[in-house]
């Protein structure tokens, strides 16, 4: 269970991360050459490149204590919570095979964790 929890934290930085870089992009006017820099030290940038590390310092406890054939399946998790964070985050219109999908996601991952 504990490793189930670990996984899961694991998913929220990672989710965390990318809605971070999503803001910070946004912010920004998207990337170009000439708002490189600018993107680049970006405190919401930076801040979700540091979620990033703290994931994958977790990430190496998991794998420390889970089979990968197991724990990896479970991070897929993370297209979940993306798919709901554009939602309701960024008002992103998200078509009903998309949500389909998310339930694939959810099946998958609910067969993986079956013992």
């Amino acid at each position: 269970m504990k490793t189930v929890l670990l996984i899961l934290f694991n998913v929220v930085l990672l989710t965390s991360g990318q809605i971070l870089w999503k803001m910070g992009l946004e912010r920004a006017g998207g990337i170009s050459v000439e708002n490189m820099t600018r993107v680049i030290f970006s405190p919401l940038i930076l801040a979700g490149l540091a979620l990033y590390v703290v994931a994958t310092v977790v990430w190496f406890v998991v794998l420390s204590r889970a089979d990968l054939s197991f724990a990896y399946p479970l991070q897929s998790t993370a297209y979940v919570l993306g798919v709901i964070a554009a939602w309701l985050i960024f008002k992103e219109i998200v078509p009903p095979t998309r949500w389909l999908g998310v339930a694939v996601i959810i099946a998958g991952v609910a067969l993986v964790s079956y013992k």
